[in-house]
C-alpha cells in the first residue's frame, strides 16, 4: 500500500490509515449518510486517535444501523444502554447521545434545506477549498470558517461540533483538500475538484 509517490507523513505505515488517506481523505462527500457518519466518528473521535476510530469503524457501523440517520434519531434508552455495553465502539454516554441528538438535529437541516449536503457546502459555495500547505505543521486545528459552522450547527442542536471537530469533518468530506502540496493526492484532488 506505500506508494513510490511523494506523500503526507501522518499515515506512516499502517495500512488502515495509508489506505484512507490515498482513497477517502480529502475526497468530496456529497452523500447525506457519509456525511452523517463522518459527523458521528469525528464527534467519537474527540481526545482520541484517528486510527482508534478507524479500527472500530465497521462495529460503529453495525452498531449504529449503518449509520442511518432516520433509525439513529429514534433510539431510545434500551438502545442507548445496549450501546453503552457494545465493546466493539466507543462506550462512552455523552458520545452515545449525541449522535443520537445529532441524527434528530441533521433531519432538521434536511427538512429545511432538502438534504444535509446542500447545507453543509453552502458554506464553500459548493465548492472545494484547496489549501497550499508545504508541510503538516502548517495544517490548522481549525479556522475562521470551521468557526462559523461550528457556531451554525450549535445553533441547530448539533452536539460534538465544536470548531476543531468541524475542520477535521470539513478535511475528512473533502470541503478542504489538506494533503500537503508535494503528496500526490493533493494534485490529483486539485486537478479532479479544482
Amino acid at each position: 500500500m506505500k506508494s513510490d509517490k511523494p506523500s503526507c507523513s501522518w499515515p506512516t505505515n499502517d495500512k488502515l490509515l495509508m489506505k484512507y488517506h490515498n482513497k477517502e481523505w480529502g475526497v468530496p462527500v456529497h452523500n447525506d449518510r457519509k456525511l452523517f457518519e463522518f459527523l458521528v466518528l469525528e464527534g467519537f473521535q474527540a481526545g482520541l486517535s484517528w486510527l482508534t476510530i478507524l479500527r472500530k469503524r465497521e462495529n460503529f457501523r453495525k452498531a449504529f444501523d449503518n449509520f442511518d440517520f432516520n433509525k439513529i434519531a429514534k433510539y431510545e434508552k434500551r438502545k442507548i444502554n445496549s450501546l453503552m455495553k457494545d465493546s466493539g465502539i466507543i462506550r462512552n454516554g455523552l458520545k452515545i447521545k449525541g449522535a443520537v441528538e445529532n441524527a434528530k438535529a441533521f433531519l432538521k437541516v434536511r427538512e429545511e434545506f432538502g438534504t444535509f449536503d446542500k447545507y453543509i457546502w453552502s458554506f464553500t459555495n459548493g465548492k472545494q477549498i484547496h489549501n497550499n500547505f508545504g508541510s503538516l505543521k502548517e495544517l490548522p486545528a481549525k479556522t475562521e470558517l470551521s468557526d462559523l459552522i461550528s457556531k451554525d450547527l450549535k445553533k441547530r442542536g448539533f452536539k460534538f461540533v465544536g470548531s476543531t471537530i468541524v475542520y477535521a469533518h470539513m478535511q475528512a468530506t473533502g470541503m478542504v483538500n489538506d494533503h500537503i502540496k508535494e503528496c500526490f493526492r493533493y494534485k490529483e484532488l486539485l486537478e479532479k475538484f479544482g
